[in-house]
């Protein structure tokens, strides 16, 4: 029988402990747990280098700041769990319903991948899932990043945002960061477990409620990044290169010996980038820069040379 792996993350410790033991009592399940961003990341870069990556990481959409909850495995949960009991052959039956949804599933996840990959605006690495939305609003990036590392450093990994809410918003943002589903914290084992085995097929799970809300979310999100395109569109490539680094983090004195410019001219491009971005602040540059795509000037190479 071919066992699926499940890694939960969450800073909550009796959450977490409760949801392991459940998962660990069927017996195609083994389960691991961490109770941050980087304790997860180090469990799942040693179960890769051991060659049993997991199959699914179940990420608490509220996840805490790195360190919050601890960083590893909760006392009493398995590693790899083995205990058995009897359960429906094939895991949970199918939600009323499900069928009927199958054509808004497969338009939303259309929607997704015309937005470009997860973790990508327009299918360019380096930009932030929501579009620096999340910052915009002043709501913490809860689990939403870890989504993103999940897809661009163990691809082959599906992830399943698990929440105690319903928010289009968050849910839109989750899905662009490469997400295969969301499910409230309150569903049933069944209905985890029927989801869980649902993404190893592919399969995109929403809760129904959700799925107008993240619709109008995700087509809002392209044309505000199709806007974005359009004003980066509009830069020299000079002017791209300087954009390129204040979204490294650089200052004008870094820009300046980078390009091998003097500090007055880079002030002057910095000055034509804001212009023609239409902004007011290079934070708000950086912002709408990520949104169309733009990814950081390749400080490594560059110190390497």
């Amino acid at each position: 029988m071919q066992r699926i792996r499940v890694l939960v993350v969450d800073d909550h410790r009796i959450f977490a402990e409760s949801l392991a033991a459940a998962l660990a009592a069927e017996p195609d399940v083994e389960v691991a747990a961490a109770g941050s961003t980087p304790a997860a990341l180090r469990c799942l870069e040693r179960a890769a280098v051991e060659g049993r990556q997991f199959d699914v990481v179940l990420v608490d959409a509220d996840l805490g700041s790195p360190g919050t909850g601890g960083g590893t495995a909760p006392p009493g949960t398995p590693d790899s769990a083995s205990v058995e009991r009897s359960s429906p052959a094939g895991g949970a039956s199918t939600a009323p319903g499900d069928a009927q949804l199958n054509g808004a599933v497969g338009q939303l996840s259309a929607v997704v991948q015309r937005d470009g990959s997860p973790g990508t605006a327009g299918g360019r690495p380096g930009a932030t899932p929501d579009g620096g939305h999340a910052a915009a609003s002043g709501t913490k990036p809860g689990g939403i990043p870890l989504v993103g590392r999940v897809r661009t450093d163990h691809p082959a990994v599906r992830t399943v945002v698990l929440a105690e809410r319903d928010d289009p918003r968050l849910a839109a943002s989750a899905l662009q960061a490469g997400a295969c589903g969301w499910v409230a914290k309150d569903c049933s084992l069944s209905r985890l477990l029927h989801v869980i085995r649902g993404v190893l097929k592919d399969e995109t799970h929403l809760p129904p409620a959700l799925l107008t809300g993240v619709l109008k979310e995700l087509t809002a999100s392209r044309k505000h990044r199709t806007e974005s395109e359009r004003l980066v569109a509009s830069l020299t490539p000079r002017e791209r290169e300087v954009l390129r680094c204040m979204v490294a983090g650089l200052g004008r004195k870094a820009v300046a010996e980078r390009l091998f410019l003097s500090p007055h001219t880079v002030r002057t491009h910095m000055q034509n980038v804001l212009g023609k971005l239409g902004v007011h602040s290079t934070l708000a540059a950086v912002a709408l820069a990520r949104r169309a795509g733009v990814g950081p000037a390749d400080l490594e190479s560059s110190a390497a040379n």
